[in-house]
């Protein structure tokens, strides 16, 4: 087991380190690294059993924005971000001989062409596969979902600088080698410290100018490299919390001979215009794929029915206030904020319900955009508005497109996380003409809201990405750009100023929305041949009913009993149903 001279919060790599070395002390082959062939020799479960059975997560800080500039380098963080790109694979030097001791490398930087201090010959180096991802910060995430760190290990990692700052500066002379010393107990000791050469001050200044060279000052980029890539099957676009290694050099610049040019070359290296002196690694331990839910409170404790119907009851009322008392436009939004793409049925995507409200004019407008915008925020852990604009559209970059010159993919507006809420505003609107790319963005959203799917541009042909969204559309008029599943005049009769809600009900209220959002649903089979014979007379009586309104009206009624916590369809709630139709249809009139 790993002494208490190990930390595995400050100094993870000395239990990896350690751990390997006892591993390859007990193994029986002739070479032992090829036993274990870059997979993972026990050191996980250390950390996991640390992490989960001891309670160690809470002790792990989190990187983001506010905490970058303290946190020292080779030690343990939590990130959570979106898998923005997928750089393929590298190679490294995983294990290497030392004298007659191995050692490895894993989870710490170097790549092929790097060799070790000191072991330049006769090195015997493995040679082992890792898979590198680009991964952002969430687009669209709101505030309240962001973690923290708890100010007692701030206040701990700000002692220990303070303390050692002086002891850092003068081990800056110390020999490269070292962190690969021998097994006497006074090198361990010596290894379990701080792997920083800085004192607190510069180290901190250091930090904070690299990563202004970041477009965002505001956000932290990670380049993540995985070691154990079967425990997450990772795809473009997935939400992901990383217990990782956190490694960053702002003063670090790449050495670059002919051989190291050749290399690039071949490889056509993404990581080139991803500097490990602007962008951190993550060198992954742990990982999980994230869900809406991972996002929330505890849910409220209470009965459930009694606890859904109160739950929607106060929503509702919210949603009326936040919508200036219009009772059908907030019955409606609160179902398009209820639904979620089930499946795809030929061309039709079944489940979802995007919203358009129509009959904003420039003082209706100022007065409850920021109202509605805000309570979306409030309710939804991801959601983003875009103020749509002829010049908007003409110089947006909407598509997602790969670089083949730089192996990267080029993110855009539209690469966004599963269950992400677009406010598409287009009361900023005005005659204008749009140019060839004002055209392929306005076809670009069309495709969204119809078929739920973004067209990424790989240069010598395009990929459709399923895009589990939904869209609300502010407009004047009924959408010429974007074709709403559902068409609803705004009819405000009211303006309530300071709509709030308290932390408790706005905790219940995502809760809400998440659990009913997953509910199974059938309908009752004796309702089948009912509604059968109301569709058939409803087509008979207008003509122009397809199978897109009929889906639309079928989802509406669903989405009816799941806002009371129902999984079955029922008669009251598909009457409840035509009354909403019918008074929509009075509006648009």
């Amino acid at each position: 087991m790993v002494g208490p001279l190990y930390d595995f919060v400050a100094n993870p790599l000395g239990v990896v380190r350690l751990s390997f070395e006892q591993a390859v002390a007990t193994s029986r082959a002739d070479d032992p690294t090829a036993a274990f062939n870059g997979k993972d020799w026990g050191t996980l479960d250390l950390f996991r059993d640390f992490l989960f059975e001891k309670g160690g997560l809470s002790q792990v800080p989190i990187l983001d924005a506010s905490t970058r500039q303290w946190i020292q380098p080779n030690s343990l963080v939590r990130f959570r971000g979106m898998v923005q790109d997928m750089l393929g694979k590298e190679l490294f030097i995983g294990a290497f001989k030392d004298g007659s001791t191995w050692r490895t490398n894993k989870y710490s930087d170097g790549s092929l062409l790097q060799i070790p201090a000191g072991c330049q010959s006769a090195c015997e180096p493995n040679f082992w596969e890792r898979f590198i991802l680009h991964c952002v910060p969430v687009p669209g995430q709101n505030s309240w979902t962001l973690q923290s760190t708890p100010q007692v290990y701030r206040n701990a990692i700000g002692n220990f600088m303070c303390e050692h700052g002086e002891k850092r500066q003068r081990d800056e002379e110390i020999n490269e080698n070292h962190e690969y010393g021998g097994s006497s107990s006074s090198k361990k000791q010596k290894e379990g410290d701080y792997p920083c050469q800085l004192n607190h001050s510069s180290q901190g200044s250091l930090i904070r100018g690299a990563f202004s060279e970041q477009k965002d000052e505001t956000s932290v980029s990670c380049v993540v490299k995985m070691y154990d890539t079967l425990e997450c099957d990772l795809k473009l676009n997935d939400v992901v919390e990383f217990i990782a290694i956190y490694t960053f050099d702002p003063e670090l610049v790449a050495h670059k001979d002919e051989t190291d040019e050749l290399m690039h070359d071949l490889l056509d290296d993404p990581l080139m215009h991803l500097p490990p002196s602007k962008v951190p690694r993550l060198h992954c331990l742990i990982c999980r794929k994230l869900t809406v839910q991972d996002f929330l409170s505890s849910p409220p404790s209470a009965e459930l029915p009694n606890m859904i119907k109160g739950i929607r009851e106060s929503l509702l009322r919210h949603l009326t206030q936040v919508l200036g008392n219009d009772g059908l436009a907030a019955e409606c939004l609160l179902l398009h904020l209820l639904s979620r793409l089930h499946a795809r049925v030929d061309a039709v995507s079944v489940g979802k319900l995007s919203l358009n409200l129509t009959g904003f004019n420039r003082d209706t407008a100022s007065i409850f955009r920021n109202p509605i915008t805000k309570a979306i925020q409030s309710l939804l852990p991801f959601s983003q508005y875009i103020p749509l604009t002829v010049e908007y559209l003409n110089t947006a970059a909407l598509q997602p497109r790969k670089n083949n010159q730089t192996g990267r993919l080029i993110p855009g507006v539209l690469q966004i996380a599963q269950g992400t809420h677009l406010t598409i505003d287009e009361t900023h609107l005005q005659p204008g003409n749009l140019d060839s790319n004002g055209v392929h963005n306005a076809r670009l959203l069309k495709h969204l809201i119809e078929c739920l799917m973004v067209e990424y541009d790989f240069e010598f042909y395009t990929s459709e990405m399923a895009a589990d969204v939904q869209l609300l559309i502010l407009s004047d008029g009924k959408s010429n750009i974007l074709p709403a599943d559902l068409v609803l005049p705004f009819c405000p009769i009211a303006i309530n100023s300071d709509v709030n809600a308290s932390p408790e009900e706005l905790q219940s209220w995502r809760w809400y929305l998440d659990t009913l959002r997953s509910l199974p649903y059938s309908s009752q089979p004796d309702l089948h041949q009912i509604l059968q014979d109301e569709l058939v007379a409803a087509m008979r009586e207008d003509r122009s009913l397809g199978p897109e309104q009929l889906n639309r009206w079928l989802t509406m009624a669903r989405l009816i009993s799941v806002s009371f916590g129902e999984k079955e369809l029922s008669l009251d709630h598909w009457q409840m149903f035509k009354e909403m139709e019918r008074l929509r249809k009075e509006r648009l009139k």
